[in-house]
């Protein structure tokens, strides 16, 4: 059994004892067992005719109340509880009968029915028991006075505040710390968010990074050295140490490669970024999403390739969250001097003129717009947002390839014919 002072929950008592209503139960255990005594004493000290018959009503109510604490279905069955609630009154009502010290067992009494019994039932119960204690005081007495009245009502309605009063006190106090496992655990996700947030870009910085000026400057040399390694006739005594230069630029080019291969994103990792989105298309949860691809592939600087992912991911997350829509696709044109990606769905829409920061109806929290044209503008790329309530949405971002890749891209296709050494 718990305490006398239950938790909300229908059957407070199979909830796990609290160090305060652990000594509430000791102490309610204590008060019933003292007013036992206590009738059972003054019966043999007065040597009341019916003494006997006291002792024995006594007894049989502290074994009926000592086997209910101890009886675990007491304690995880509303049904059991109430029916011991019942055995107990059966017995309270005949010591009531013998004796008018029986009128004490009452208080106790209403603290174990609204302990046990739901409110409602709770408070009938503690009415009922009252109204006993009532006609037992008078049977005894003779007399209805104010003060057979007033004693078990005021103990019924003490009781009865009591009770409210804990629940209210264990309510919030379970409100402040489910408040504060919840800050400790978002406190906690944030901190790893941030981690793996810091990783993730200095990754992508440290790929970006190497990939424009390491492997490019390689790449150079290697076409360089290549150019040179032609143009000295076939007998020239730096023919070997050229070779020799070539093959280690070779060898440290594609070292830079696995680099940059190791450092981008998870989803980059297994293959290029048209395969990384048709993967992503395929594990989005709810609409169906299709991947297209127009024009033929290239290889994307890596930041191009991360900004793209990750804005086509945050569009996606925009579909789920708020758009409703059934269907969607995205779609990734190659042209000859940019990159292309359109996310478009047949959701409800919005006016984007009404989204800003903080604002319902845009990813993360109201911040996936903005993050998105953030991403896009530092390439040098132009965002777009068309939509209207109703109408679906689509977003379109289109990156600019700098000029630099679009030579070295020229310079790796061609690099392997006879005619591009000429031209360097």
């Amino acid at each position: 059994m718990t305490a006398p002072a239950p938790p909300v929950s229908p059957s407070p008592a199979t909830r796990a004892l609290t160090p305060v209503s652990k000594v509430l139960r000791l102490c309610l255990h204590a008060l019933l067992l003292g007013l036992l005594a206590l009738a059972a004493g003054r019966a043999v000290a007065d040597s009341a005719p019916r003494s006997g018959w006291v002792i024995a009503a006594c007894a049989v109510l502290a074994a009926v109340y000592a086997g209910g604490v101890r009886a675990p279905a007491v304690h995880s069955s509303p049904r059991a509880g109430a029916l011991w609630l019942a055995g107990l009154g059966a017995v309270w009502a005949g010591l009531l009968v013998v004796s008018s010290d029986g009128l004490w067992i009452a208080f106790p009494l209403y603290f174990l029915e609204l302990h046990l019994l739901r409110l409602r039932w709770g408070v009938a119960a503690v009415a009922v028991t009252a109204c006993a204690a009532i006609g037992g005081f008078v049977a005894h007495s003779g007399a209805a006075t104010p003060g057979a009245f007033l004693g078990p009502l005021l103990g019924g309605a003490v009781a009865v505040a009591t009770v409210l009063g804990y629940q209210a006190l264990y309510r919030e106090s379970e409100r402040r710390r489910e408040l504060i496992e919840e800050l400790i655990t978002t406190r906690a996700e944030l901190a790893a968010a941030e981690r793996g947030a810091g990783i993730l870009a200095e990754r992508e910085r440290l790929a970006r990074e190497i990939h424009d000026t390491l492997a490019q400057g390689l790449s150079s040399i290697q076409l360089l050295l290549r150019a040179a390694e032609r143009a000295l006739p076939p007998q020239a005594p730096a023919l070997e140490h050229i070779a020799r230069a070539r093959g280690a630029a070779q060898e440290n080019l594609a070292e830079a490669r696995r680099f940059v291969r190791a450092l981008t994103p998870p989803d980059l990792e297994r293959g290029s970024l048209a395969a990384a989105l048709e993967r992503l298309c395929a594990g989005i949860p709810g609409p169906r999403v299709r991947f297209s691809l127009i024009g033929s592939p290239r290889v994307l600087p890596t930041p191009y390739e991360v900004a793209l992912l990750r804005i086509a991911q945050s569009a996606l997350a925009n579909v789920v969250r708020h758009a409703r829509a059934g269907r969607a696709e995205i779609t990734l044109t190659f042209m000859d001097a940019s990159v292309t990606l359109d996310v478009v769905d047949d959701g409800h829409g919005f006016d984007p003129a009404s989204v800003s920061p903080g604002a319902a109806g845009s990813g993360d929290g109201g911040f996936g717009l903005p993050a998105m044209r953030s991403r896009a503008e530092t390439l040098g790329g132009l965002f777009t947002v068309e939509s209207d309530p109703g109408q679906g949405t689509a977003v379109a971002v289109t990156l600019p390839l700098p000029l630099e890749h679009l030579e070295h891209a020229d310079r790796a296709e061609h690099a392997d014919r006879p005619d591009a050494v000429e031209a360097l």
